[in-house]
């Protein structure tokens, strides 16, 4: 056990510290925040960017716009232009690709310009991990431990308008795990760059931020600066929570909307028959939420309300390309998303799997 994470559990009555979800710090010069146009995303006017990618996983941007695609299980980072066939940018060593884990979310740093970062979340022989790296150079771990499993691995990362990495963590299968402050599995960690907890956190030196979560594979910010998160049911409700410091998701004691238990557990605001989602990655534009659902192989379009609720979940490209992994926001305003039909649960159709653009209106 790590020493944040003892420090965790020694900690875990503490008070909470006063945070609120949606203040943050001032964003620093360079982080490399899309510049969204006034449209919203045209779902009628695909552009198909790649095909033939094997499992693609993470996807990000260089503040230049090209992408940066994890293959989960290659281990490869390709490069990807609009316009022109992806090449390989980097390999991340180490990396082993057994069921549901291999290299999964990947980053970009927000002083990329200055320091030329960029972050990994895979799974390595003992563990799950978080490495940095640059396109040219070796790769050093800045975060180690995470228990791993062929199923919850979790994966997604994200850096905040704040500047702090953003960690989804599944449970590794032990759902016990997620209420156990002591371990960082079942969690959203918050972490500096170079990995260390994060200052501010709800407990001093640990690195989690919220506990209660099965499988977290979606981070998203909206423009006011709240965070959401998607998350993987068992068998009866997947959800869109909105992620608050210190909050539990309730996590194996309630799957959905259930009892608090008098305040204790926070209730999500979205939740779907597990059979109609099974969401992974997660955007906002435009005051909507885009969430790309893998069993439910479609798109959910969300309304977002003013004071940060949530409307009623439309359906759009039902069974058009099979199961959907990873959907982002370009630094134009388009949305790009990544199919998932070669990992193993899909069925594979000619050029799978592929990368597809949506530009703005």
């Amino acid at each position: 056990m790590t020493s944040a994470l003892r420090s965790a559990a020694r900690f875990a009555g503490a008070a909470v510290i006063a945070l609120a979800a949606t203040v943050f710090v001032a964003l620093p010069s360079s982080f490399a925040q899309p510049v969204i146009s006034a449209g919203a995303p045209d779902l009628n006017a695909p552009e198909e960017l790649a095909r033939d990618i094997a499992v693609p996983w993470g996807l990000t941007f260089l503040p230049g716009g090209d992408a940066l695609v994890a293959q989960r299980d290659t281990g490869v980072i390709l490069r990807l232009t609009p316009g022109a066939k992806p090449t390989q940018a980097y390999r991340v060593p180490g990396v082993v690709a057994r069921g549901e884990g291999g290299l999964l979310g990947i980053a970009v740093s927000p002083k990329y310009a200055e320091n030329g970062y960029v972050y990994a979340y895979f799974t390595a022989s003992g563990d799950n991990r978080i490495v940095r790296f640059r396109l040219d150079g070796q790769p050093e771990v800045i975060f180690k431990g995470i228990a791993k499993a062929t199923i919850h691995n979790g994966g997604r990362i994200a850096f905040g308008p704040d500047g702090m990495l953003y960690v989804g963590v599944g449970d590794a299968g032990q759902s016990s795990r997620a209420q156990d402050p002591a371990s960082s599995n079942g969690k959203i960690l918050r972490l500096d760059a170079d990995g260390k907890p994060a200052p501010g956190n709800p407990t001093p030196n640990s690195p989690v931020y919220t506990l209660g979560h099965r499988n977290v594979q979606g981070l998203a910010w909206d423009a006011t600066g709240r965070l959401y998160a998607t998350e993987f049911g068992q068998d009866t409700y997947d959800e869109i929570n909105l992620i608050q410091p210190n909050r539990n998701y309730g996590w194996p004691v309630v799957e959905g909307k259930g009892d608090t238990h008098g305040g204790r557990y926070t209730n999500p605001l979205i939740t779907w028959p597990t059979s109609e989602a099974s969401p992974s990655g997660l955007a906002i534009t435009a005051n909507t939420l885009y969430v790309a659902a893998l069993r439910g192989e479609r798109l959910w379009t969300i309304p977002q309300k003013a004071d940060g609720t949530l409307g009623t979940p439309s359906a759009q490209l039902r069974d058009r390309y099979g199961r959907l992994r990873t959907v982002q926001v370009a630094p134009d305003g388009a949305l790009w998303l990544t199919t998932s039909n070669t990992d193993g649960r899909g069925d594979i159709r000619p050029g799978d799997d592929r990368i597809i653009r949506f530009p703005t209106r």
